[in-house]
This record gives C-alpha cells, structure tokens and sequence, in this order.
C-alpha cells in the first residue's frame, strides 16, 4: 500500500502555499526573536493550527508570585500509589513470567497512548489517522490514565505556546520536583488557567471519539487502566489476584507515569542543545527510552510539527516505528516531516555546537 511523508519542509520558498519556518530564539521571558528562512506560522497553517507555536509576546506579570495551593487528595492518591508500586516490586519474583509481560504488553500499549495518541497525533496533529486506529490510541490512553485526550492536549499546546514561563503548566524553572510531579499536587498558576481557556481547541471538539472519551472518561479508566490489566492474568493463568493488581495495574501504570513526567523534567535539564542552546529542552537518550522516543526534546521543541520528534527515525524511538508501521497498513497518513537541509541550517545558527561530536 503506498505511504508516503506528506511534506518535506525545506528552506526554499514553496510555491504550494506550505511556506518554510520562521523560529524563535528566546531566553526565558526576555524574548529575542531572530527571524530565520523558515516561517513556523505558514507550516502551523498547513496543520490547521498554531497554538503549539511558542508565544513570544507572552510575559509574566510583575510582583509576588501566587501562593501555592496543595491539592491533598493528589498528594495522599501519589503517596499510596507510589507505595504500591514498592511494595509491587518485592512481588515480582514470584510472578508469572507471562504476568510479567502482559505487564510490559500493558506499558507498551498505554505508552502509545500518550505518544503517538495525545502527543503526536492530537496536541500537534503531525499525522493523520483512520478512525480505527483513533479508537485504538483513545483506548489506549485510557489504560495510560493521564487525564483525558482533550485535557491533554490543553495542557500540553500551552506547554509549548508558553514554555517555561508562568503559563506553563509543569514550567521547568520551578525545579525538578515541580517540573516532574510537583505540578499535579498544587493548583495550577492562574496564568496556565487563563492561558489553556483561550486556545482554540475545535478540532479536539470536533473529533467524536476525543469527546466519547472525555464523556465517559473515569469508567473507562476504571475498565482499561486497572480491571482489565488484573482480571486477564488472574482469569487465564491462574495468577494471584494480588499479583495481577499491583504489577499490570499498580506497577506499570507508575511507571508509565514517570516514563512520561520525565520528559517533563529530566528532558528538560539534562542533555545537549544541539538545535536551539537558548532554550531549555534537552537531547536525553536515557528518557527516550523509557517514553518510546519522546526524549529528543530540545529538537521536539525546535519542531514541534515533526511526527517523528527527532531527525534519527526509528533510533530509540519506538513511537515512529509504530506510526511508520500504521502508515504501511493505510491507518495513518500525512506525516509531517523537516527536511535535513533545515535541520543542519538550524544547527548551525543556534545549536550548541554538539552535533559536530555527536
């Protein structure tokens, strides 16, 4: 079946109506815009949207910051979820090998959930998929249990349209505790609030299956996060009960948790900047393989509309290789894609300089 990249973005004008990408080059609130041969607006356009385009307009208010409000139904559900996963730990030598990796089975599918789901497809629409395949990626991110697909994509275009600012939901420069799980125990900044209210949010509103989700969100939860990852081993091969809830449900859904705050945090702080060194995200290896290729960060922030988040493919990026596969299948199309050209250019204008060793 033919699949193909939709586009491959160059800095040569287009005459299609797909124009190059103009980029920002900013330190934190004191915005310097440097007008480069790409314009970001003309390719955001080609999506439909421009709302996970960084804001450079944005600045923080003046005067004392908020005081921090601590939600502590959040904090008691983190604590005994996170002693669950510890004490799931001392289980796992007495476990199945096949609960073992049903478990894994269970990571990998609400992993893809958020990655190729609410990350690549819906937050940034970088590919288009059929409805079957819709429904698989809303399945799965119900199993994942990461706030629904519609919340998700809120809070994560206005990550990007204010990153590291006030208005960013996990905003980096509070640190590495707020950055990873801090975020989820206090109530949001009001600038998150007022920021996430007036985005333009119609395609998420429009797409029937985002807003069957979202109906019908904490039974689904219930059914594909924790009923299901306990009941199948239990049922079909004799495992405890005990053992099937706190590793398929307890253990992996904790992990998938900090699979996926660490590229809040750790991606944020740690790596190169081989692409953009006036911005925060990083190039983080590590993290990529634990969020199946969401830890090449500093180039996902660079070019949010690339489906791949990375120029390396399949390299620690098993989110690609699964869209890729979903494309040779004819359940997704359209792949945005930035050509080599621009990428080597953008290196050379504002990267670190680490791509020379790397």
């Amino acid at each position: 079946m033919y699949c193909h990249l939709s586009k491959e973005f160059s800095s040569t004008p287009s005459t299609t109506g797909v124009g190059t990408v103009t980029s920002r080059v900013t330190r934190n609130g004191n915005a310097v815009v440097e007008k480069d041969p790409f314009n970001h607006e003309d390719l955001a356009g080609d999506r439909g949207m421009i709302d996970d385009i960084f804001d450079e307009t944005y600045r923080e208010k003046e005067g004392p910051k908020p005081p921090l409000r601590y939600v502590w139904r959040n904090i008691i559900l983190m604590s005994l979820l996170h002693l669950g996963a510890i004490f799931a730990l001392t289980l796992i030598p007495s476990a199945k090998i096949q609960t073992l990796a049903w478990a894994a089975l269970c990571f990998l599918v609400s992993a893809l959930g958020i990655t190729a789901g609410s990350h690549r497809l819906w937050s940034h629409r970088s590919y288009k998929a059929t409805l079957p395949l819709r429904i698989f990626l809303t399945i799965a991110n119900s199993m994942a249990f990461q706030n629904d697909i519609y919340e998700w994509v809120r809070d994560h275009r206005v990550h990007h349209k204010f990153s590291e600012t006030d208005a960013d939901p996990h905003n980096a420069m509070r640190g590495f505790f707020f950055s990873h799980i801090g975020w989820l125990l206090v109530r949001k900044h009001p600038d998150v609030i007022e920021k996430g209210q007036k985005l333009d949010l119609s395609d998420m509103k429009a797409d029937k299956v985002v807003m069957f989700q979202r109906k019908y969100y904490k039974p689904s939860v219930v059914l594909l996060c924790f009923t299901i990852p306990t009941v199948v081993p239990w049922y079909f091969w004799d495992e405890s009960i005990i053992i099937s809830f706190f590793i398929p449900a307890i253990l992996r859904y904790t992990i998938g948790l900090n699979a996926t705050w660490l590229v809040n945090s750790a991606a944020h702080m740690f790596g190169n900047r081989p692409y953009d060194q006036t911005i925060n995200p990083r190039e983080n290896p590590l993290v990529s393989l634990g969020a199946i290729g969401e830890g090449f960060h500093n180039y996902h922030h660079t070019f949010p509309y690339d489906y791949s988040t990375s120029e390396f493919g399949w390299r620690f990026n098993l989110t690609t290789a699964f869209i890729d596969l979903m494309c040779l299948l004819g359940l997704a199309s359209d792949r945005k894609k930035v050509s080599k050209e621009v990428i080597l250019a953008r290196k050379m204008r504002t990267g670190d300089g680490s791509h020379k060793s790397g």
